[in-house]
């Protein structure tokens, strides 16, 4: 047998494997039913749609974020479906919060079964805006506060020999795109937490999926923070997360979240265009960062309101929100993006 009859052999032979352990893993995939699951940044956004998703499952839900009234209406808008709910109040990046909070969840739920790592900040401008804040608070927020949450779960997942971590990393943590710096960044470093977790827990019966989503209609870029020409940043920032090819439903990456969780998926990058991306990057680097570098002189340039921070529903103009923005505006009033005293 030559050596090219060989190797065709041997990649069907591997293909035909992949599509048997894939097929075994979602015939016998993990419920969540009657599970405890932590939703970190689950008042709002993506992390709202996965607790809605998971309490329609038979979860035991319990969310946390920063905003205590916030948290109330996600909470109010959770049991709403009839689900046993717990919402608490905390800063993630405070590790003494988060070991209280997690306290909170097994003394009222029980033993977290599964955690869900989703709580995140977005600065969008030009590198010259950033401040060495914004790379802490997005490390503060991305990884820290991912490692305090990990290691308070760990030592009874271990002890019970199971569990299962979701960490929702981005594209931009395969890619590291222009205007995103320090999110970027803080999104590579949690991929790398992820995967090596990965690896080093599986030992334990502790199976840990990362994912990385590319663009969500979540309407979360209200929430986010604009720097220098705060309004330009907003306008292409917030048409591009809501082009209906380019970017996926909230409720449809969710779905596939809790589907990549159950069937204990190492990695799951979420939207063709994302993995298009991520394929093409992986075979050529160099060009990849070229291509980037001809976008960023189409991005606005430094100045403007220069390092200060607006957020994006303080940096409306006629472009954003339009009618390229529809979709995007529609999820904010879904997902508690959007304050009661913001409506209209």
């Amino acid at each position: 047998m030559d050596a090219r009859k060989l190797a065709l052999l041997l990649g069907a032979a591997g293909a035909s494997a992949w599509l048997a352990v894939r097929a075994y893993r979602t015939i016998t995939a993990y419920s969540f039913r009657d599970k405890n699951v932590l939703v970190t940044g689950g008042s709002r956004g993506l992390g709202l749609v996965l607790a809605r998703q998971l309490v329609d499952v038979g979860a035991r839900v319990a969310i946390c974020a920063r905003d205590e009234q916030e948290v109330e209406r996600a909470r109010q808008d959770l049991t709403g479906r009839g689900g046993t709910v717990l919402a608490i109040p905390c800063d993630l990046t405070d590790q003494r919060q988060v070991g209280e909070m997690v306290g909170r969840v097994r003394k009222e739920l029980g033993p977290i079964d599964v955690l869900i790592n989703n709580a995140g900040v977005i600065q969008v401008g030009p590198a010259e805006t950033m401040t060495l804040d914004d790379y802490r608070q997005a490390m503060d927020t991305h990884y820290w506060a991912c490692v305090y949450t990990i290691l308070a779960v760990l030592p009874e997942m271990r002890e019970r020999g199971a569990g299962r971590i979701v960490n929702v990393s981005s594209i931009g943590g395969k890619i590291s795109m222009p205007h995103l710096l320090p999110y970027s960044a803080s999104k590579f470093a949690l991929v790398g937490l992820s995967e090596g977790l990965r690896a080093e827990l599986m030992k334990d019966g502790i199976v840990v999926t990362t994912v990385c989503p590319g663009l969500m209609r979540t309407g979360s870029p209200r929430n986010a923070s604009f720097k220098g020409k705060h309004r330009q940043e907003y306008a292409w920032f917030a048409i591009s997360d809501a082009l209906p090819v380019a970017s996926t439903s909230a409720e449809r990456a969710a779905r596939q979240i809790l589907g990549a969780c159950r069937r204990g998926d190492a990695e799951t990058i979420l939207t063709l265009p994302a993995q298009l991306a991520v394929w093409f990057h992986g075979l050529f680097p160099g060009l990849t960062s070229d291509l980037l570098g001809v976008t960023n002189r189409l991005l606005p340039g430094p100045g403007g309101i220069g390092t200060a921070a607006v957020q994006g529903k303080d940096s409306e103009s006629a472009a954003a929100p339009s009618v390229l923005t529809t979709l995007s505006d529609r999820a904010a009033r879904r997902n508690n993006e959007i304050q009661p005293s913001e409506m209209s």
